[in-house]
């Protein structure tokens, strides 16, 4: 059974603002989720066979290629190039802060 204390807790793992209504809604709807679930382990699954998969599905791959060659094997004119540079080198937006 799901309480208000767990819908609070995924709504903030979330980051989403519930109105009460919309937590009494959603502790109902995860409860009966969690039911529905719950009856689904209830089937003898014993004689059944696992499967990996509807079909043999393959990935279509294709080799990488470089489209614009103009700026290969020039460094300077790559940088000077860019948009942003400091000290020789390409400037790009942080990632890590």
């Amino acid at each position: 059974m799901i309480t208000k204390k767990d819908v609070e807790h995924n709504a903030s793992l979330a980051r989403i603002e519930l109105t009460v209504g919309e937590e009494k809604k959603f502790e109902k709807e995860l409860s009966a989720i969690l039911d529905f679930v719950e009856k689904l382990n209830e089937v003898d699954t014993q004689k059944v066979e696992p499967m990996a998969g509807g079909k043999n599905l393959q990935n279509i791959w294709r080799e990488d290629e470089q489209i614009d060659k103009t700026l290969e094997n020039k460094p300077v004119e790559l940088v000077d190039a860019a948009p942003e540079k400091k000290d020789g080198w390409i400037k790009v937006k942080a990632v890590f802060e």
